[in-house]
Parts: structure tokens; sequence; C-alpha cells
């Protein structure tokens, strides 16, 4: 009887680089999300955008618990402050139409109602204004960027390219 014997495992492409470590934190996440129920962590950050800041401020998805082997018709385990929970109830069709939207398919058929405290989302900050005019040739495309952060942010990219002369110094 022979031994069979396995193909090595390829090495994974290393970039010889150094990464931010908001780049690390969805793979280190991501472990920890699917540990309590989560596939997809970015449920419990996008709460407030999925139901909206009124129900968000009252709760708080603890887990999603799909049937074995399937990735759809799984149960949503909603932490609700005290009060809230009967008010909640009532609107639970369309908690359920929201996040199977923000899933793309069926992933959510039911959900599991758990009353405790839930920690108020951060506030969203206010998009930074900008320092400097932005140059006429790239102003016209800026402005037509819904979203203010990101408008400021390219404003300021666009102010900074235009300031600068000739080649970086690397000191």
């Amino acid at each position: 009887m022979s031994k069979r014997v396995r193909a090595p495992k390829p090495e994974p492409v290393r970039s010889n680089r150094s990464r931010a470590v908001s780049e690390l934190l969805p793979d280190i996440g991501g472990a920890a999300f699917r540990k309590f129920g989560f596939v997809q962590s970015s449920i419990v950050s996008r709460w407030p955008e999925i139901v909206g800041e009124r129900l968000a401020s009252a709760s708080a998805p603890e887990s999603i618990r799909f049937p074995v082997g399937k990735k759809q018709d799984g149960t949503l385990t909603l932490t609700v402050k005290g009060a809230h929970a009967v008010m909640l109830q009532h609107v639970v069709p369309e908690i359920i139409e929201r996040v199977n939207r923000f899933f793309g398919h069926a992933a959510v058929a039911r959900v599991q109602i758990r009353q405790g405290e839930v920690i108020a989302p951060a506030p969203r900050r206010a998009a930074p204004p900008s320092l400097k005019p932005v140059p006429a040739e790239m102003g016209e495309g800026i402005k037509a960027i819904a979203d203010p952060e990101l408008r400021a942010v390219l404003e300021s990219l666009a102010a900074g390219v235009a300031a600068t002369r000739g080649l970086p110094k690397v000191s």
C-alpha cells in the first residue's frame, strides 16, 4: 500500500510594503464577527443607514443565524431598549425588507427581539471645510459630487496638487 503525498500549498503573494491597520482590520474583525453570527460585519457598522437613525438609536444587531448549509432564511437577533421592543415588533417586516435589500438577497426571514442595553451610535461628524479654493479647471467636476465629505477631501487634494511645483522633495 503506497502512501499518497499531498502537493504543498502555494505561499501567499507578498507585496513587501507596509500596510495600514485599516487594511488589515476586515480580515481580523471578520473572524470575530463570524464567531458571533455575522457573515458581513458592515451590518453592525452601517446599522443606522440600514434601518434609519431613529430605530438604530433604540436597537442594535446582535447576530444572524442561518440554517445549516444555507446563507438565506436566517434569524436576525436584535438587542432593543426596554419599552422600544413593543414598538419595534410593529416594524419587523420593514426591518426584514431593509436588511434583505442591504444584503441583496433574502438573507433574513425572521427577527428575534431581545431586551437589553443598547449603546447609542456615534454621531457622524461633518465634513471638514475646504482650506483653499479649488482650481477652476477641476472645480466643475468636483462640484457634481454629492457626498460633502468626499467633495471636501477631493477639493483639498486638488488644491494640494495645484500648489506643488516640480517633483516632490524626499528628505
